[in-house]
C-alpha cells in the first residue's frame, strides 16, 4: 500500500513525538521530511538516524528538498507566530496543513467531537494539548444539557514537557483553548488556565474541568462523560478519569454567581482527568504530548482516507 507522505515542521518536543509516533504506529502515513531551524536539535538528530530527510533552514529549506513535491500533508509544530508564514507557503504549494500550534487560522478540530466536519479544510487546527484533553468533557456535558453557560479548565503539565515553543505560546494557548471550549465544546463562555508544574519527579498531566449545566441530569451527564472517555481512549489509552464526576446544585437562595456573567441556577459539574503518555519520546508523564500528537495523527489519517482514498 502506498502511504501518504507527510512533512513535520518543528523538531521540538511535539514534532519529535509526532515523528516517532507516525513512524512506529501509522499504517497510512509516512514521514518524508522533518524541518527545523536548529541544526543541533535532538529532534533533527533522531530524524536523521531514522533515515528521514531533514533541513535546519526552515520551510524554505523544505521547499528545496526533492521530497517536498510528493508531500500531501504538513504538520506544523512550531509556534503560532511562525504558523502564519508556513500556512501561506503551504497553501501556495497545494499542501494541506494540520496545525499543532495555537494559531487557530483554520477551524478547531477535536477528533471525538467534530473531526468529520473539517476534513476538507486546507488548514485544521488541533487547538492545544489542554484543549484536546478537556474539550471532549465540556462537549460531553453540553450534549445532554439544555445549555452550558460557562466552562473553565485548568491544565497542569510538567515543566519538563514544555519546550521553548510551548512556553512562547502561553498567551495563545489560553486564548485558543478558551475559544475551543466555546466553539467545539458548546459552552457559551469558556476560560482556560495552564500550569507548568516544576515538581520533581515530574508529575503526570492533570486536568480539571468545571462546567455549568442547565437542564442536564446527573445520570445523563455521568453516562455521557463515561462514553466520551472511552472514545478518547481509542487513540490515547492513558486518558482516564481520576475520580468520579462531582455535582453541586445551585437553586433557590443558593444561586451561582459568575463574575462578569451573572447569576445562575443549575449544576456545577467537576471532572478530574489524568493523561498518561505513550512514552514515544518523552517519558509517560508527558501526556500533553501524547494527546496532541495522537489527535493530529488521527486527523491526518482520516484526511488520507477521505481525500486520498487510502485504506488501512
Amino acid at each position: 500500500m502506498n502511504k501518504i507522505k507527510v512533512a513535520i515542521i518543528g523538531s521540538g518536543n511535539i514534532g519529535t513525538d509526532l515523528m516517532i509516533k507516525i513512524d512506529e504506529s501509522s499504517s497510512i502515513l509516512e514521514v518524508a521530511c522533518v524541518v527545523g531551524i536548529d541544526k543541533n536539535s535532538e529532534g533533527l538528530a533522531i530524524a536523521k538516524k531514522r533515515g528521514f530527510s531533514t533541513t535546519h533552514d526552515g520551510i524554505e529549506g523544505a521547499q528545496k528538498l526533492s521530497e517536498w513535491k510528493n508531500i500531501k500533508l504538513v504538520f506544523d509544530a512550531t509556534s503560532a507566530y511562525a504558523h502564519a508564514k508556513h500556512a501561506m507557503i503551504c497553501a501556495l504549494d497545494g499542501k494541506q496543513m494540520i496545525d499543532l500550534t495555537p494559531a487557530a487560522l483554520g477551524p478547531f478540530c477535536v477528533p471525538v467531537v467534530n473531526m468529520d466536519e473539517h476534513l476538507d479544510s486546507k488548514n485544521v487546527n488541533m487547538v492545544t494539548c489542554g484543549g484536546q484533553a478537556t474539550i471532549p468533557m465540556v462537549a460531553a456535558v453540553s450534549r445532554v444539557s439544555d445549555s452550558t453557560p460557562y466552562a473553565e479548565i485548568v491544565a497542569s503539565v510538567s515543566s519538563r514537557s514544555a519546550g521553548p515553543g510551548t512556553r512562547a505560546n502561553i498567551d495563545e494557548f489560553t486564548r485558543a483553548t478558551a475559544k475551543g471550549i466555546e466553539v467545539v465544546g458548546g459552552a457559551q463562555k469558556g476560560k482556560a488556565i495552564i500550569i507548568l508544574n516544576p515538581a520533581e519527579p515530574p508529575m503526570i498531566m492533570r486536568d480539571t474541568v468545571y462546567v455549568l449545566s442547565i437542564g442536564g441530569s446527573e445520570e445523563d451527564i455521568r453516562a455521557s462523560v463515561d462514553d466520551m472517555v472511552k472514545d478518547v481512549q481509542s487513540y490515547v489509552p492513558g486518558y482516564r478519569l481520576k475520580q468520579e464526576v462531582q455535582f453541586e446544585n445551585f437553586t433557590g437562595n443558593n444561586k451561582l454567581h459568575i463574575p462578569g456573567l451573572g447569576t445562575y441556577e443549575g449544576t456545577k459539574v467537576t471532572i478530574f482527568l489524568e493523561v498518561e503518555g505513550a512514552g514515544h519520546y518523552l517519558p509517560k508523564y508527558a501526556g500533553n504530548l501524547d494527546i496532541m500528537t495522537s489527535a493530529g495523527m488521527g486527523t491526518a489519517e482520516a484526511i488520507a482516507r477521505k481525500k486520498f482514498g487510502v485504506e488501512i
